[in-house]
């Protein structure tokens, strides 16, 4: 299933650093998300964009990861010649990574 489908995002973004929270739409679903979308899957599924570390941080008590990607705006979002690759567009991206189906 895709991601979309447990979990809404919110995003910021800073010089070449890219904020994103997944948040589950129900808590219960939190445990899929925390066990499933790692820093390692989210580096791994921008591998071409983000070039530098990305930190998960976990806060169960609203059910929601989130992930600083370092090196992720092509140098920043005044500087980059990319177009929507910036917060808002990495999130909307994220959203479509597969999550195993929990039995």
């Amino acid at each position: 299933m895709k991601l979309r489908e447990l979990a809404h995002s919110r995003t910021g973004d800073k010089g070449n650093i890219s904020n994103i929270s997944v948040i589950a739409h129900d808590p219960a679903q939190y445990p899929i998300l925390e066990k499933y979308v790692t820093a390692e899957v989210v580096k791994e599924f921008f591998a071409e964009i983000v070039k530098g570390d990305v930190i998960r941080y976990t806060l169960p008590n609203i059910g929601a990861l989130n992930f600083v990607l370092y090196s992720a705006l092509g140098g920043g979002v005044t500087r980059t010649l990319s177009l929507d690759a910036h917060g808002k567009g990495l999130s909307s991206a994220l959203m479509n990574l597969e999550i195993p189906l929990e039995e």
